[in-house]
């Protein structure tokens, strides 16, 4: 089952943690819709008629666009490429974006049939810090709002480690939670380049210490007793509601990105587009090259195999392993890791070797230490 997903790259507002490729420029949606319809025309081979399972649309700020607007992207890939009845449509969205006329319409008029809410955070100091363009009331609204219209498989992002945030409001933010069905929660990282990055370089923020940033994470394990799965290191999902997007990245399936900046693979080969909206339309515009490509050597397979099995509680399979990349790679592998399955960071359950709660931690150490 291949996935598609599809960057809007325009916000309103910039905030001060992102780095990812978007514009205020919103008076360029019309020329770049007309530039994705023709991306969505030149790439309906890319995927090698696999049908489609998941179509994400994410940003930036995709609940920017109006219910024709969405409509107009999501018919257009419905047919160019083989959809499933039972596909996943994903909306990105923001909770101020989301009024009760707009949910009406994205759940009575639109195929979007899973919502992922930019929460953050339900204190308001943390959004002004981060310059979220929502208050913590109007996320609880549109949450609230939205299940009351019927979506019934409801994401939020959540975001802890944010200067000056101590573990007793972390606790507050998961109190808060409404019963919704997904939760991504992300440590901030200050990306270089954002507006963070800038007051950190100069000394105005606390940023959050390793003591108190272990302790943030390990509060996560509380949402177990509220039916959450700890899926992967920074997603929980209720009984059959993991991300089938996100599943796909890591689980390694085809994926076609749309949208400047998008990245698409199709096991072989991984193409980048161009993060420049300008170049983008002027681009597909004029039938002028739009992405970059490169092709995948054994050794980019392995490790990416590693790096994104070990943050799931699937984790590698030591059969795939020997098959798919030999039995050197494979007792390579078996050989590093055994001083992790001493210190348990690691377990070993049968073919299945599984990074623990306690190796999640410091996972980015572990993964550079095992890649090859």
């Amino acid at each position: 089952m291949a996935g598609i997903y599809i960057h809007i790259p325009f916000c309103k507002k910039i905030c001060s943690y992102c780095d990812f490729y978007k514009t205020t420029h919103v008076s360029m949606i019309p020329g770049f819709l007309a530039a994705l319809e023709k991306e969505i025309e030149f790439r309906t081979s890319y995927l090698q008629n696999e049908e489609v399972g998941t179509i994400y649309l994410g940003g930036g700020t995709p609940s920017l666009l109006n219910i024709s607007q969405i409509n107009r992207i999501l018919d257009k890939i419905m047919n160019h490429f083989a959809v499933t009845g039972d596909c996943e449509f994903t909306l990105e969205a923001n909770p101020d974006d989301l009024t009760p006329a707009y949910i009406n319409e994205l759940k009575s008029e639109t195929p979007v049939n899973r919502l992922s809410i930019g929460i953050q955070s339900f204190n308001d100091r943390d959004l002004r810090l981060l310059n979220r363009r929502h208050s913590a009331a109007q996320a609880i609204d549109c949450i609230l709002n939205a299940q009351a219209m019927g979506f019934n498989n409801i994401s939020i992002d959540l975001i802890y480690g944010i200067p000056g945030m101590v573990t007793q409001e972390w606790q507050k933010n998961l109190d808060a939670l409404p019963e919704v069905e997904h939760i991504s929660a992300y440590h901030l990282t200050i990306e270089p380049g954002t507006a963070l990055a800038i007051k950190a370089s100069r000394g105005l923020l606390s940023l959050t210490g390793e003591e108190e940033s272990t302790a943030q994470f390990a509060l996560l394990e509380q949402l177990e007793n509220r039916g959450f799965k700890h899926y992967e290191i920074s997603n929980l999902a209720r009984e059959g509601y993991m991300s089938k997007h996100n599943s796909n990245y890591w689980l390694k399936q085809k994926y076609l990105g749309l949208g400047p900046s998008a990245h698409s693979f199709d096991q072989v080969t991984r193409q980048w587009n161009v993060s420049d909206l300008k170049k983008y339309i002027e681009s597909l515009l004029s039938d002028g090259p739009y992405f970059e490509q490169e092709t995948l050597s054994m050794k980019d397979h392995y490790n990416e195999y590693i790096m994104l099995s070990l943050r799931t509680i699937w984790g590698v399979n030591s059969v795939k392993l020997r098959n798919d990349f030999g039995d050197n790679l494979q007792s390579r592998f078996i050989h590093a890791i055994q001083p992790y399955i001493n210190s348990e960071h690691i377990i070993a359950n049968g073919n299945q070797i599984i990074m623990t709660k306690k190796g999640w931690l410091i996972s980015d150490y572990i993964i550079s230490d095992l890649v090859y």
